[in-house]
């Protein structure tokens, strides 16, 4: 076999050189295009996105809530004062009186002769001692004479007030003004002292009563407007009146009244009600529940973003909320909240922070 002729090393290096220059011209022109390449992500792209909102403090008026019911203002039980016979009832049960009205009468036997006869003793007694006095005068009666008519004076004068008394113990009046709510006798009953004969109720004024938390004692006060809501809707517009000082043993809570006017006289005393007190206005943000968060040390919090686009927990004052908001204070006047993606980043960690409105608009 014929072996194949080589190329002189001149003609070798003449066609390299070619080949190299053919290579420079035209064998990488995507690095010498007309238009600049497209810019290198920067720093600022590869942060973490979170969406945030500008939430601004406002007045709010929190609110304490508590279950309660409904009491009488005035409500006094009708007892005998002494033993006998019902003899007159001038009111029916549920009748509207006035203070001072007759409800009960007792049988009074034989007191008014009693109290005529001991009249006529205090008046015989009267005459005596101005006649003694007078001979007293002409030394014609002794000390020990003027000593004793005075005391039987004085002694049918305790008898006459004591008659006077009984008297009126057999006739039962209203302490004030309201409603015969109870009468638990007819005419002829014979009652004994201390028997209970009916109830008096004054129902245009009513104290709706409820226990106060501890927890919130330093926020309610006497003097705070509060409505008092009944089950059915209706609402009384009253006023605290009464908080107690010391929290009771067993339930750590205190004693707390609300006094309500009942112009109307719903007959709603006895009955639950729910005790709307309203506190004083404060600064507060109005934000969703679903932003609040929990550090590592479990204190309840949110997230924002600081002027450095960093992200920062927030420790709050939870001070109402609900399933829908909830308003919550120790935030500055303006904070930047994060609204979304709050789970994928930790305090201390730079974000990249946009609006709803670019979020949308991204989209």
């Amino acid at each position: 076999m014929r072996s194949r002729p080589s190329l002189p090393p001149a003609l070798l290096a003449l066609l390299l050189g070619v080949g190299l220059l053919i290579w420079l011209a035209f064998g990488d022109t995507q690095r010498f295009q007309s238009r600049a390449p497209a810019d290198r992500p920067t720093d600022r792209d590869s942060l973490p996105r979170v969406e945030v909102s500008l939430s601004r403090a406002q007045p709010h008026s929190p609110h304490v809530r508590l279950q309660g019911q409904l009491e009488a203002r005035q409500a006094v039980d009708l007892r005998a004062r002494r033993a006998g016979t019902v003899s007159e009832l001038p009111h029916a049960q549920g009748d509207r009186v006035t203070a001072g009205e007759r409800l009960v009468t007792l049988d009074p036997g034989d007191l008014p002769a009693r109290i005529e006869q001991a009249r006529a003793q205090l008046a015989l007694n009267d005459s005596e001692l101005e006649g003694a006095r007078k001979l007293s005068g002409r030394n014609l009666v002794s000390n020990n004479e003027l000593l004793r008519l005075k005391s039987e004076r004085a002694t049918s004068l305790a008898q006459l007030a004591t008659l006077r008394e009984d008297l009126d113990d057999t006739r039962i009046d209203a302490p004030f003004a309201g409603t015969l709510d109870r009468l638990d006798v007819d005419p002829g009953d014979y009652v004994q002292i201390g028997e209970t004969l009916g109830q008096l109720v004054d129902i245009e004024r009513l104290d709706a009563k409820a226990w106060l938390p501890q927890r919130r004692i330093d926020d309610v006060g006497e003097g705070m407007p509060s409505a008092v809501i009944l089950l059915d809707g209706r609402r009384l517009d009253g006023k605290v009146s009464f908080l107690a000082s010391r929290a009771d043993d067993a339930t750590r809570s205190y004693p707390l009244e609300v006094r309500v006017s009942n112009p109307e006289r719903l007959r709603i005393a006895g009955a639950s009600a729910t005790l709307d007190i309203t506190l004083p206005a404060r600064p507060a943000h109005r934000i969703s529940p679903a932003l609040l968060v929990l550090d590592e040390q479990g204190h309840l919090g949110v997230k924002s973003v600081d002027d450095d686009a960093t992200v920062r927990f927030l420790p709050i004052e939870l001070i109402s909320a609900d399933a829908t908001q909830a308003w919550v204070g120790g935030l500055p006047d303006e904070v930047r909240l994060i609204t979304l993606g709050g789970g994928f980043v930790e305090p201390g960690q730079r974000v990249t922070p946009v609006t709803a409105d670019e979020t949308r608009d991204a989209s």
